[in-house]
């Protein structure tokens, strides 16, 4: 499976952003733990998971063709 990756802050500098090919994927929970073993860095991170621009709270499945950005921590005000 193929999905695009867009990462933002400090990820950026560990993960590239552009197209990612994943073999057995199916949610958000098991891209995580993917991305984790492929980039340990990421793994003492803090981040969130946005698919297709929305903002994961819980597992969610994930598609082919599917766009997951990865943020760091951040606040607004």
């Amino acid at each position: 499976m193929e999905i695009d990756i867009v990462t933002f802050g400090k990820i950026t500098e560990i993960i590239p952003n552009g197209m990612m090919s994943f073999s057995g994927l199916t949610d958000t929970d098991q891209l995580k733990a993917t991305l984790e073993q492929r980039y340990p860095e990421l793994a003492g991170m803090k981040y969130k998971l946005a698919l297709n621009k929305t903002l994961v709270q819980e597992n969610k499945p994930v598609i082919e063709g599917a766009v997951i950005a990865i943020m760091p921590p951040f606040s607004g005000g």
